[in-house]
């Protein structure tokens, strides 16, 4: 069983604002010594996602973190990096959208991200959320991304 560390009995070493200037990253060391990390962000009111079947449920940036780790693999190689991958999406949505998104809407920011990012994390995430079966699947996401780049 793992114990978490008590925020109260810790010192912050570093404190950090992201690039968007809403999050702080601390670094902090606990009381028996084991150092760790804690986020501090802003809350909004929870975006409701509206899935492909109709079904309504609140944002989870938790779940779009393993979603996104998940299908673009060691193309993105640090927790934070990713982390800052789901903040980029998670302010494309508030910005484009009042309190409700869609699954796709979701899927589509994240391609937006990516794209801007990492070539190959861009067509593995895009296989998975497009839901390739054919080369040509490929060739056609790859050719739409050399488009944009023009």
């Amino acid at each position: 069983m793992t114990v978490l560390p008590r925020i109260g009995d810790s010192k912050v070493l570093e404190s950090r604002e992201t690039d968007d200037g809403t999050t702080i990253r601390r670094r902090r060391i606990g009381a028996d010594g084991r150092r760790f990390t804690t986020y501090e962000r802003v809350e909004m009111p929870q975006l409701i996602v509206v899935k492909r079947c109709g079904g309504r449920e609140l944002f989870d940036r938790d779940k779009l973190s393993a979603a996104v780790r998940r299908s673009v693999g060691k193309f993105i190689g640090s927790d934070l990096e990713v982390e800052d991958v789901v903040t980029q999406v998670e302010n494309l949505l508030r910005a484009e959208n009042d309190d409700e998104v869609t699954s796709q809407q979701i899927g589509d920011a994240v391609l937006d991200v990516l794209v801007e990012r990492n070539e190959m994390a861009y067509v593995r995430f895009a296989s998975v959320f497009l839901k390739f079966k054919t080369l040509g699947d490929f060739e056609k996401i790859l050719k739409e991304k050399r488009e944009r780049k023009k």
